[in-house]
């Protein structure tokens, strides 16, 4: 295939569609059947499986693997939404797994979508308009995030989560299987649940990111109260906040910057 946007060194399959327009980079894959819109821009190294579709506005970084039957940049699932050009950006080393969908922003929005790099997103999990996710974050499968959520650094949402719009999830957060997340998720912690609630520290991603066990102290001290402390929320926000520790200072701003709330706690979780 002769085309002045796509690299010399790129593989596109003979039954693969690229609309005139789109960019492909050197050493990128483009498997059977799959079809690249004209506003693609793909850089290098990327693996398109069989039968992807990747329209709209859309960049991708590096080396990102994509599987079969993924759906990236179509039109956003909002009816406000009124054909405005809008944005969905992935960055480098991310793979995405069979059938994920991932769709742009609106002008009601930031007007962009906007995915870091090295996340992992398994089968069936959704990233729709506004979402903002940073570096190695893992959706597990059938996953879907609504419009306008913002995800931290190494969080891992487990299969069959739900996570309404406007809810921020914070760095090396958990959010455990089947969960129902309609409120912010502070960042260390885990919750679980029907109604997500926040039941303790996540020591074990803590531990696993190699954080020192005085600064997992003094986390776990914070932790408490702030979530199971008595008093005001100010009070608790006072009490916790330690300056001398960065982590506590990133949760305590968390909390203190939250619109929709926090996640309540399951005063019966004392074990953190």
């Amino acid at each position: 295939m002769s085309h002045p946007d796509i690299a010399p060194c790129a593989i596109i399959h003979s039954t693969a569609i690229v609309e005139p327009g789109a960019r492909i980079g050197d050493g990128t894959e483009i498997g059977p059947y799959s079809i690249i819109g004209r506003h693609v821009r793909l850089g290098q190294g990327n693996r398109v499986g069989a039968h992807v579709v990747i329209d709209g506005h859309t960049t991708l970084g590096d080396d990102n693997q994509i599987f079969p039957f993924a759906s990236l940049g179509a039109s956003p699932q909002d009816l406000k939404w009124a054909g405005e050009t809008t944005t969905l950006t992935v960055g480098d080393r991310n793979i995405i797994r069979e059938y994920v969908t991932m769709q742009p922003g609106t002008a009601g929005g930031a007007g962009s979508t906007i995915i870091g790099n090295d996340n992992l997103f398994m089968a069936n999990s959704h990233v729709a308009h506004d979402c903002r996710l940073g570096n190695h974050i893992h959706l597990t499968n059938s996953t879907a995030l609504a419009g306008h959520i913002d995800i931290g650094d190494f969080a891992i949402l487990s299969g069959l989560v739900g996570v309404h719009q406007f809810v921020r999830i914070g760095r090396l957060a958990f959010v455990s299987g089947g969960a129902m997340v309609a409120q912010d998720v502070p960042p260390f912690s885990i919750v679980q649940g029907d109604r997500a609630r926040l039941v303790g520290l996540n020591q074990v991603g803590l531990t696993r990111q190699g954080v020192p066990g005085t600064q997992i102290a003094d986390l776990r001290r914070a932790w408490r109260l702030l979530f199971l402390a008595r008093g005001g929320l100010a009070e608790r926000i006072a009490a916790a906040d330690c300056r001398s520790s960065p982590m506590v200072q990133e949760l305590v701003a968390f909390v203190t910057a939250s619109r929709r709330g926090i996640v309540s706690t399951r005063q019966a979780a004392l074990a953190t």
